[in-house]
């Protein structure tokens, strides 16, 4: 991968360097898209390649292999879809749970959108702080007399907590541009008041304004998230 200061590293770079080094001969690594890779062999930009590679039949017809060197258990992940969007939740709670005599105040049934939407992904969030912590800091503390409960509290939670709070500001991060929802319940809300103040001037300074105050109001967190996630990557 790329550094800040310019240059590659990682697991691929150390071994070229080191298989340099044992010929005795020098090298210089260049980093490119994995797409380019085959490519660019084909074309002489490289004379080998140091990246884990399928061999496919293809492949092995027009290219020389090494044997394997690599073992991982490497997965492809990607979110979950969500089961309501936010914006159709938010009018099946408003609108839809008149139909069923259940009548909501506007701010509620903003908080309850809000609640059902995110909380399932802060308790992911959650469960994967906890199932990072070894299982034997929770058997120190009970064979030291502590309850299952004191446990949680006071030696797993506190290192869960810390090991996910970039993620928990992230989903904090979320949960505030969310708030632009709040007009399709008739609430106030800044982008929307910006929006009908221009309609009524014809101007666009108040939707610059509006952009600023968001700017203001979501830059330090962007900030705090950028310094957690680097504080933790520097502790691991």
């Amino acid at each position: 991968m790329a550094k800040l200061g310019g240059g590659v590293e990682g697991f691929n770079v150390d071994l070229a360097n080191q298989i340099a080094r044992r010929l005795k001969r020098p090298i210089n690594i260049e980093a490119t898209q994995f797409s380019g890779l085959i490519p660019g062999l084909n074309a002489k930009k490289y004379d080998w390649i140091a990246a884990p590679t399928t061999v496919t039949p293809e492949r092995a017809k027009a290219l020389l292999f090494t044997e394997g060197y690599l073992d991982t258990d490497f997965q492809f992940l990607d979110k979950k879809p969500r089961a309501f969007p936010p914006l159709v939740l938010l009018i099946f709670i408003y609108f839809g749970f008149p139909f069923l005599s259940i009548e909501m105040p506007k701010l509620a049934a903003l908080a309850l959108g809000f609640f059902l939407n995110t909380s399932s992904y802060f308790g992911e969030i959650f469960r994967a702080g906890i199932e990072s912590i070894a299982r034997g800091q929770m058997e120190a503390a009970l064979s030291m007399g502590l309850k299952k409960r004191q446990a949680y509290r006071y030696i797993i939670l506190p290192q869960a907590v810390k090991n996910v709070l970039p993620d928990l500001v992230s989903n904090t991060l979320e949960v505030i541009k969310l708030t632009t929802l709040a007009s399709v319940v008739a609430l106030p809300e800044l982008l929307n008041t910006a929006r009908q103040a221009q309609a009524l001037t014809y101007d666009a300074t108040p939707i610059v304004l509006a952009a600023l105050m968001y700017l203001t109001l979501l830059w330090p967190i962007v900030r705090l998230m950028s310094l957690l996630e680097h504080k933790h990557l520097a502790t691991r």
